[in-house]
């Protein structure tokens, strides 16, 4: 069993230059650990949500020049991929770990996804104050769901993203590299499943939007 604790060279991998040297790290030292929650938490999900849940370790196969700047598992109830319906992840970017539930712009149900949970905005207010809510997945910047919703933010994203094609919604934990290489294995998964348990009600609703064809305007 991998040793699943996070170091400061897991996270400098993201600064490493070209895509091979930088990919050649993120497979031999990231990855391991990225399959060995994969394994882990699509049980946890599967035995949660009463369907199968499988882990997607991100590839990055599309790229050709660029390096990616973060990377994750992803799980969903779909053995083939993720990116088409709301998914949880685990993730690092150079400045943080991540674990959120996202649906990003390659959802063909997003826009009821967005009306559900317009309708269901206090379903967010049960949310602890250390949570964050973003538009972007490939950004590293988030804001504080506490604030997002005292100063409108969250209701604004909420409402791109069912607008705007491209629009998006992602919610979890970040945790600042300093204070995640200081996380004891045990305290890691604890710190995951615990979060995951806090966003499966906003899980529920998003899945159980209507299945409507979607219109942008």
């Amino acid at each position: 069993m991998t040793e699943l604790v996070w170091t400061n060279n897991d996270f400098d991998v993201f600064t490493i230059d070209g895509l091979e040297p930088r990919m050649s790290a993120l497979i031999t030292q990231v990855r391991p650990k990225f399959e060995e929650l994969g394994g882990i938490f699509a049980a946890y999900f599967s035995a949660q949500l009463g369907e199968e849940f499988f882990p997607h370790v991100a590839k990055h196969a599309r790229r050709k020049t660029n390096p990616p700047n973060d990377s994750w598992v992803a799980f969903a109830p779909y053995k083939r991929g993720y990116k088409a319906m709301p998914h949880f992840q685990i993730g690092l970017f150079e400045s943080h770990l991540f674990i959120n539930l996202a649906v990003i712009y390659e959802a063909p149900n997003k826009v009821n996804i967005a009306k559900t949970l317009l309708n269901n905005r206090d379903s967010f207010e049960k949310l602890p104050d250390s949570f964050y809510i973003s538009g972007d997945h490939m950004s590293p910047k988030s804001q504080s769901i506490t604030t997002s919703l005292e100063d409108g933010t969250a209701e604004k994203l909420l409402a791109r993203f069912r607008d705007v094609k491209k629009g998006e919604i992602i919610v979890g934990l970040e945790i600042p590299r300093d204070e995640a290489i200081t996380l004891k294995s045990k305290e890691l998964l604890q710190t995951i499943e615990t979060t995951f348990d806090q966003l499966l009600p906003i899980y529920k609703l998003m899945v159980g939007a209507p299945k409507e064809a979607p219109t942008y305007a």
